[in-house]
């Protein structure tokens, strides 16, 4: 079968590896998108919400989308980090890159699995939250409080080093890493990640600093 011998070789990993990190990546926008209308107003954010939830059907079946994407990329990742340590010359091994990060590439599998410790405890805490609450309530308490709020702030560190790497290899397996967008495509890798960084760390931070109190 066509498929199957196509996830057996190499490019067609990495290209697995590099669709649903691409789908992550734009799932994570929208949630950007919307997780910034915190530092707006708790009624803008309440409303958002409200809307979003209104669709229950639409929001399980993204739900269920987003679980299989991840579970695939996982798998893919750990299974490429393993026979990559098993290969070390491997043919699809690049030597150069526009931006040296082998703190970043050799720690991927690590801030991975800390990046779905953080799910795991995120969707639980805001899935499983009292009923009659209303979820802006229930965010100001959850990162304000401190423990919650540094291992908020922890786990988008772990991201942003993980999209430092993953960013860069998701573009090199599509093909992009050509000179003549090597410039971009180096600012990118330190730009995307900050962005989310910024905009998810700092939320906790509104809050435990006191300047949400507005909110």
């Amino acid at each position: 079968m066509w498929f199957g011998r196509f996830l057996k070789s190499s490019i067609g990993k990495k290209l697995v590896m590099a669709g649903t990190g691409l789908l992550l990546l734009l799932f994570l926008f929208s949630h950007a998108a919307g997780n910034a209308t915190i530092y707006m107003s708790s009624e803008v954010f309440q409303s958002y919400a409200d809307e979003l939830h209104s669709h229950p059907l639409i929001v399980l079946l993204f739900s269920l989308l987003f679980l299989a994407i991840f579970i695939v990329h996982i798998g893919m990742g750990l299974f490429l980090y393993y026979e990559n340590r098993q290969v070390s010359n491997s043919r699809y091994n690049v030597t150069t890159r526009v931006v040296k990060n082998s703190f970043s590439s050799e720690t991927m599998p690590y801030t991975g699995l800390f990046i779905l410790l953080f799910l795991v405890i995120h969707i639980f805490g805001f899935t499983f939250s009292t009923g009659d609450v209303p979820i802006s309530v229930t965010v100001k308490e959850l990162l304000g409080s401190f423990f919650y709020g540094l291992f908020y702030i922890a786990s988008f560190v772990a991201l942003a080093i993980h999209l430092s790497h993953g960013f860069w290899s998701m573009l090199q397996t599509f093909g992009l890493n050509h000179p003549r967008y090597d410039y971009a495509i180096s600012k990118l890798t330190l730009i995307i990640p900050l962005f989310f960084l910024i905009l998810f760390a700092g939320i906790p931070l509104y809050f435990m600093t006191g300047l949400g109190t507005c909110y």
